[in-house]
């Protein structure tokens, strides 16, 4: 029969051993990642004897953690989300800082510089309204290169914090893998490593916040990692290394995360890494950023051109054409993918021909996909809308696409025509006399005209070599007029509707009022274009101008500003979701694996009540076989 010894010493020591693990809780109360350890108590089986079966005292059998995998799985993966989702609206909210509005703004600058045409128009000989107009196209000039500039400092500081996350996602996978080798290591003693196992667990969640894993649980008590899906990061006890490099177009402002394994580099789908500040960060860099730098590089380049265009048409104080206001960045090349096998170069440039593009540029890069040697499709990146070609030169949203060389079946490339305009941007010239207010053209009634025809306005409105050629309009009744001039082709029988514009040889009249048979219009060559103003007229109606997606000139910049504050607001949504559903996630891991401290406290009076009635028991075993020693002796 099991002695009263024996059964008092297992009470004795298995009392201990919960004490112990009870104070072991409370001392990592605060300890990330722990989990509340208890014991596992098991009575030692009982001895039949001819009275009945005698029990043998009781064993701490191990020590178990409490843990739901499920829990653990979810706290990572909706911390994962949250991680990726705040760290986005951080940058957002950075890249929202450089675009103000109010006078500070590049909306400002930009109505300014128009606005400052009409002192100009009423006043063509006034150098210092056309100092204003210089100084105050400088002042766009540079805010749309401080801008740039601010661009290219957050891409840099993001570029150092990308490089940051994957050195610290390297540094957790070795550790994990450590981890995973110590655990299999202790999985031998039969019993579970506890502390490993939540250090692991706490290092997987930590792994999550920088980049969303699954993980496998191998039957050696190892853990596989897995990123984006089926990206091997852990294997059992070996780490993979993750890296960033460029994408398939060796674009430097785009990364793409890749995995070396067994002298084997694969490049990762952003689509499938979920998850993470590294996920976050990426998105922000490849999309926001991009469209971003596309928005202001569309807004400079396609203002720069048209009041470039307008500027070349018009006059200077001494009568002679001067050409461009402002200098603009080039459009640089397309990017060839590293893997194209023809020998063709791409170059870009905004259409002339057979209208000026810049009204219908779009702020997208294009993927070009060759099927032949000239024919192929054009993808927008924003929206992904394809158009197809079977020539080139290619035409697409205001953009001409000369092809030098030749392209194979299967070459692709890369239009970023945005990227270098802002950088450079600047205005042109520096003397007032050199601003081109005067039209190169006038017009001038017959001195019999018997009807009520009246100039509403004459405009150069594009370069042709005939727009300094006189043409006479001769009306042959009220709503008809002939044509006569180089250039026009005389025409015959022409409709003639009041406010409606006349075009030929580039220049754009409108007349009012009704003409009678043989009233007369002749356009010419300007002879006094120190006192003319037409052209400064049509920069002023830029202000107009159906520039940016059908939006007015004047109203680009609230739609750039609107674009960015949509995201920041709808990525402030979504990181206030995840970040409650993530809190909500750890609070109910925190029920079933935390420690709470009234429990504990509890337990230890329960235990220690337990141990000293355990030691009572030794006492007395003590005392019975001292006098039963005692009475033997007699």
């Amino acid at each position: 029969m099991p002695s009263l010894l024996n059964i008092g010493a297992s009470a004795l020591l298995t009392n201990q051993q919960v004490l112990r693990t009870t104070g072991n809780n409370i001392a990592n109360v605060n300890t990330a990642g722990y989990s509340r350890q208890e014991v596992l108590l098991e009575p030692r089986l009982g001895v039949n004897y001819d009275q009945g079966y005698y029990g043998g005292g009781v064993d701490a059998v191990t020590v178990l953690r409490s843990h739901s995998v499920m829990l653990t799985r979810q706290v990572a993966l909706t911390g994962s989300i949250a991680a990726s989702d705040e760290k986005r609206l951080e940058q957002l909210r950075k890249l929202e800082d450089l675009f103000p509005g109010g006078a500070s703004g590049l909306g400002a600058a930009m109505g300014e510089m128009l606005n400052a045409f009409s002192d100009v128009a009423n006043a063509p000989t006034d150098l210092t309204a056309r100092t204003v107009v210089l100084a105050r196209a400088d002042e766009l000039a540079a805010r749309f290169r401080s801008t740039a500039s601010s661009m290219d400092a957050l891409r840099d500081s993001l570029r150092l914090e990308l490089a940051s996350e994957v050195r610290m996602v390297n540094s957790l996978a070795t550790r994990i893998a450590d981890v995973n080798r110590q655990i299999s290591n202790a999985m031998g003693s039969g019993h579970t490593p506890n502390d490993l196992l939540d250090q692991r667990d706490e290092l997987i969640r930590e792994l999550n916040t920088h980049v969303q894993t699954t993980t496998i649980a191998a039957a050696d008590g190892t853990m596989s990692v897995f990123v984006a899906s089926s990206q091997p990061l852990v294997l059992g006890t070996t780490a993979s290394q993750v890296a960033l490099q460029a994408d398939d177009f060796g674009d430097p402002y785009t990364f793409k995360l890749t995995m070396q394994r067994n002298n084997v580099t694969a490049v990762m789908d952003e689509a499938l890494l979920g998850g993470g500040s590294l996920s976050g960060l990426m998105k922000f860099n490849n999309h926001d950023l991009a469209d971003a730098g596309n928005l202001v590089g569309r807004m400079a380049l396609a203002l720069g051109t048209v009041v470039n265009e307008q500027h070349s048409l018009g006059l200077d104080l001494s009568g002679n054409p001067v050409g461009n206001l402002f200098t603009l960045g080039p459009i640089p090349d397309a990017l060839p993918a590293l893997a194209n096998t023809g020998t063709a170069s791409m170059q870009v440039a905004v259409q002339t021909s057979p209208a000026s593009g810049a009204p219908a540029l779009s702020a997208s890069n294009y993927e070009v996909i060759f099927t032949g040697a000239a024919a192929g499709t054009i993808r927008r990146v924003s929206d992904g809308q394809l158009t197809t070609f079977s020539s080139v030169p290619a035409q697409v949203d205001g953009l001409d696409l000369q092809l030098t060389g030749t392209a194979n079946a299967g070459d692709r490339f890369m239009v970023t025509p945005y990227r270098q305009v802002t950088q450079s941007m600047d205005v042109a010239f520096a003397s007032p006399r050199s601003l081109a207010v005067a039209s190169p053209v006038v017009a001038s009634a017959g001195t019999a005209n018997l009807g009520s025809l009246t100039l509403q306005s004459l405009q150069p409105a594009r370069a042709d070599a005939n727009l300094a050629q006189t043409v006479t309009l001769t009306f042959t009744g009220a709503g008809s007029f002939d044509v006569s001039g180089t250039g026009t082709g005389n025409p015959t029988g022409v409709a003639y509707v009041p406010g409606q514009p006349i075009s030929y040889n580039g220049w754009a009249l409108t007349l009012k009022g009704t003409p009678q048979p043989g009233d007369t219009y002749t356009i010419q060559a300007n002879a006094y274009p120190d006192i003319d103003a037409g052209n400064a007229h049509a920069m002023l109606a830029i202000r107009d101008l159906a520039l940016f997606d059908g939006a007015a000139t004047t109203d680009g910049y609230a739609a750039l500003m609107s674009n960015i504050g949509v995201r920041v607001q709808s990525a402030g949504f979504s990181a206030a979701v995840s970040r409650s559903i993530a809190d909500n996630a750890a609070t109910d891991n925190a029920a079933v694996a935390g420690v709470n401290l009234d429990e504990e406290a509890a337990k230890l009076l329960q235990y220690q009540q337990a141990y000293q009635a355990s030691a009572k028991i030794l006492q007395v075993s003590q005392t019975l076989f001292d006098t039963l020693i005692q009475n033997l002796g007699r």
